[in-house]
């Protein structure tokens, strides 16, 4: 029954969220003298045909799994008690050098995604180690540090682009890098919609997404069953009492931004691997700051990310129908920034009512309650100092 409650307890605050930007977004299109139920059915409309139905959920799953590494990259900070910001800026330089080297070499297909993953990683791991030797150094905040090395790491970007990395010609509208060879591209995965029987749709499903599956698995076993992710949580809940266990504090900050600037490295590839092919000026932008509303809204949790990304995914979707139905789709945006809102207060909410819970419960001369996990951005308050080493959450 502990474990019924303490999930019940963890969708309670997102479910709240949705339902109040459910109604918040009614109003708004009240207001502006369309009809709510009509922006309800565009949303949940998926097509007349198989094929359409299967289409609109590789564009569900495609837009999905760059999300998903976002929320990811920024959860993995936040549970060390840090804000990574910068996700934006490493994903960006992460992307463009990843291209530049994927389309400047030639080794067989597994050599070639292989390096141009690793190549990802390492430009994502070490712009984000700027921000760790920053802080540890000269104790500069990573949020101030982490955005204004977005606008550095975007001005590189645009520079590479332009000149050292270019391969579109002169004078075409669109600036872009050279194309990937077959072998350095990600295969579709559209095989899967035979094995459950499903219409074959006329996109590819990006087979990246195994890949973040596959990160995600090994960032909830990093962070659940290792001694390094209860070291982890118990620097970001006290480094000065870290310290004193024998946790070095510092050397915590720099390994988790590493971690967390690697899994950023790959936002980018999903996209450049397995549909345009090559980074340019029109790539998409913007993930970085939507990983931060996906890991709140997934409490960190990478199941929770994964529920949080398809959630988004599912709105920016129905961002052209909405526009059809002579409805803005910026309604998808007030949908998605009230989500956000709505979570934070609704962690907040639950955090005191938690408190005074165990305060009230303490104060009738019962044992103290078990203190649960805190629905608060950074994951870290429901962590012990003295848990046992090798511990789990």
């Amino acid at each position: 029954m502990t474990a019924v409650r303490r999930v019940g307890s963890a969708l309670l605050a997102p479910a709240i969220a949705v339902v109040f930007a459910v109604v918040i977004t009614a109003l708004v299109i009240l207001l502006i003298g369309e009809n709510p139920s009509t922006a309800l059915r565009v949303l949940f409309d998926f097509g007349d045909t198989p094929a359409q139905q299967t289409q609109s959920i590789v564009v569900i799953l495609n837009r999905a799994v760059p999300l998903f590494l976002a929320g990811l990259a920024v959860s993995v900070a936040f549970r060390m008690g840090l804000f990574n910001i910068g996700v934006e800026g490493q994903y960006r330089m992460a992307t463009v050098l990843a291209a530049g080297a994927g389309a400047a070499v030639a080794l067989p297909a597994p050599l070639h995604v292989l390096l141009i993953i690793v190549v990802a990683m390492a430009v994502g791991a070490l712009w984000a180690s700027i921000v760790a030797i920053l802080k540890v150094t000269r104790g500069v905040s990573e949020v101030i540090s982490s955005i204004m090395l977005n606008f550095i790491a975007l001005g590189i970007a645009s520079w590479l682009l332009t000149g050292p990395l270019r391969g579109s010609e002169e004078g075409a509208a669109i600036i872009t890098t050279e194309d990937l060879p077959e072998s350095g591209r990600f295969p579709a995965i559209n095989g899967l919609f035979d094995v459950v029987g499903l219409a074959q749709p006329r996109g590819e499903l990006y087979g990246f997404l195994l890949v973040a599956i596959v990160v995600g698995i090994a960032i909830a076993v990093l962070l659940k069953r290792t001694r390094f992710g209860f070291d982890l949580r118990a620097t970001g809940l006290s480094p000065s009492a870290a310290t004193a266990s024998g946790i070095d504090a510092r050397g915590m900050v720099l390994k988790t931004m590493l971690i967390s600037g690697a899994v950023a490295g790959l936002i980018g590839l999903p996209d450049l691997m397995g549909r345009t092919h090559h980074f340019g000026t029109e790539f998409t932008a913007g993930l970085g700051f939507l990983g931060i509303a996906v890991a709140l809204l997934g409490r960190n949790s990478p199941v929770g990310i994964a529920f949080a990304a398809l959630l988004f995914a599912f709105l920016d979707r129905a961002a052209v129908p909405l526009q059809f139905a002579d409805i803005p789709a910026s309604v998808v945006t007030i949908i998605q920034g009230t989500i956000v809102l709505a979570v934070v207060v609704a962690n907040e909410i639950a955090r005191q009512l938690t408190r005074r819970r165990a305060e009230r419960d303490t104060g009738q001369g019962g044992p103290p309650a078990p203190e649960s996990p805190s629905p608060n951005p950074t994951g870290t308050a429901g962590s012990r100092i003295d848990e046992p080493q090798g511990a789990g959450a």
